[in-house]
């Protein structure tokens, strides 16, 4: 454990990519295989699972700590973490360990499997054993929060750096449903058979926003266009005659999309289709409101899924016959995607997304206006050349988003923030005008400078009119321009509307609080664009 934290400092001390990737790299060379496995496991966003809450965290920690509750809890916005207070308010071990990262992981999992009375005592003797680094890494791993600005793409490098193995083959070997308990860092990593596992997605292509006309992209005939769907990105996997289904998050999620079981009965095993999941009326996508009840079930009652049922609208071809495809260009990928789906049926619930014909780049402009009503969020730009790569490689493959929609809004609550916006005011509620009242519809915490919201927090400690627990109720002065890309009916809010992706476009200085939109305005948007 004493290696581990000794890299989180190094990590934790450095914004330089060089200086991370290089710590990593000398962890991974020096530790024993368990230790790398874990470390692989915590930055891949593989967490053990949380056997004990926070609320009796804070309790045993204020116990321990000889401090009353309400001090640890007032502690906890101004540090902006709470395994970082419970560190820092606990006072000095009598004891030191030497352990290794595995064995408290271990140690961690197996309070999942004594009763809570036994939890406390146990978590009490961890504390006492381990320095102040060690127990703030220890309580991350209790509250499931491991987060150490440590990206997959960064970790990879460095193991690749590490072993000598190419940074694309190590990609492919991370991904799928692999767990520390389920294999091995040599199984992992230095087997030759890393496409072992049926089930193992690819790594995925991300696009770069593009936020200009795309007039400097060269020859439009060298491009692709398609519609930037509002679903879930999946792939869709077929092999040795049964099918799975990963999120881009690397979530497999099989099971709660069952409209797909029926693929192996028209596509060939060794089919990996790239694209995106969404509802389908019969003829057209649904708006991703229709899609949100289902993201979170795991298992789907018959009700839902008449109601909103599922496609896969297919845009990449990445493997098939058990051939990889990924190193020829689009072209070809998009041709054999068409031929292999041209004649499939729609109990497959799998059709291709259509490829959108242009000419030139402002007939593409004008079609890109037209995404609302094709329930989409703008368009797809892709060269034809492009292999299908890793992760977000820039040049290649662009989103070309509509602007978003916008609303003025009345800020009325704050919020501190947590981390490293501990200590300020960062996370907002807006409200809009019903007649003489204002009706909060949606919250923000992104999209103003550190200096506005500097500014903003000394304006709230002067101006809170009420409090209740962290959040404080603030005199509606302030206007802020909130930018957001979709919007639909939710009853589960005061207003009946909520928002995606809602974020402060801007602070309008020059607008009073009377002049802010109106719940009308927001009913009137729903109409036309829910």
């Amino acid at each position: 454990m004493k290696d581990f934290a000794a890299l989180f400092t190094q990590i934790d001390q450095t914004t330089k990519t060089s200086v991370k990737t290089e710590a990593l790299a000398a962890f991974f060379r020096k530790a024993n295989d368990e230790d790398k496995l874990w470390c692989i496991a915590l930055f891949s966003g593989r967490r053990p699972k949380r056997a004990v809450t926070t609320t009796q965290l804070r309790e045993w920690a204020a116990e321990r700590a000889e401090v009353p509750l309400w001090l640890l809890e007032e502690s906890y916005p101004i540090v902006g973490d709470l395994a970082e207070t419970i560190a820092l308010l606990l006072p000095e071990g009598g004891e030191t360990s030497n352990e290794s990262l595995s064995f408290w992981v271990k140690e961690l999992i197996a309070l999942s499997q004594v009763d809570l009375d036994a939890r406390k005592p146990r978590i009490l003797a961890a504390w006492d054993r381990l320095d102040a680094t060690e127990r703030f890494l220890f309580n991350k791993l209790i509250t499931g929060g491991f987060r150490v600005g440590v990206s997959q793409k960064l970790m990879t490098r460095a193991l690749a750096l590490a072993t000598g193995q190419d940074e694309a083959v190590l990609a492919l070997k991370l991904m799928g449903g692999w767990t520390p308990q389920t294999t091995s860092y040599h199984a992992l990593i230095e087997a030759d058979s890393p496409d072992a596992d049926a089930s193992r997605p690819y790594p995925f292509y991300l696009a770069h926003p593009l936020e200009s006309a795309p007039d400097e992209l060269a020859a439009p005939q060298d491009w692709q266009a398609e519609w930037k769907w509002d679903g879930i990105r999946g792939q869709l996997i077929l092999r040795d005659g049964a099918q799975y289904l990963w999120s881009r998050g690397e979530e497999l999620i099989t099971d709660r999309f069952p409209e797909f079981a029926r693929t192996v009965d028209f596509l060939p095993p060794g089919t990996v289709l790239d694209g995106e999941i969404v509802t389908w009326d019969g003829a057209a996508p649904m708006g991703f409101s229709t899609l949100q009840p289902r993201i979170g079930r795991k298992t789907v009652p018959k009700k839902l899924l008449k109601e909103a049922p599922v496609i896969l609208l297919a845009y990449d071809l990445l493997e098939v016959g058990g051939e990889d495809l990924r190193d020829r260009p689009l072209h070809e990928r998009r041709a054999r995607l068409d031929t292999l789906l041209q004649d499939i049926p729609p109990e497959a619930a799998v059709r291709p997304s259509p490829v959108i014909r242009f000419e030139d780049w402002q007939s593409l402009a004008d079609t890109r206006d037209t995404a609302r009503a094709a329930r989409a969020e703008g368009l797809m730009l892709k060269r034809l050349s492009s292999p299908y790569q890793i992760g977000r490689k820039k040049g290649d493959w662009w989103k070309w988003k509509l602007d978003p929609l916008t609303v003025d809004a009345v800020m009325i609550y704050a919020q501190q923030g947590h981390g490293r916006r501990a200590g300020l005011f960062t996370d907002f509620t807006f409200a809009v005008w019903k007649g003489n009242e204002l009706v909060p519809f949606t919250k923000a915490y992104s999209g103003l400078t550190d200096a506005e919201f500097g500014q903003i927090t000394t304006w709230v400690r002067k101006n809170t009119l009420e409090r209740f627990g962290p959040v404080r109720r603030v005199s509606p002065e302030h206007v802020f321009e909130i930018a957001f890309e979709g919007i639909q009916a939710s009853p589960r809010h005061k207003s009946g509307i909520a928002l995606r992706f809602p974020r402060m476009a801007r602070w309008r200085h020059d607008k009073p609080p009377q002049e802010a939109n109106t719940l009308k305005d927001l009913q009137d948007m729903l109409a036309l664009y829910g």
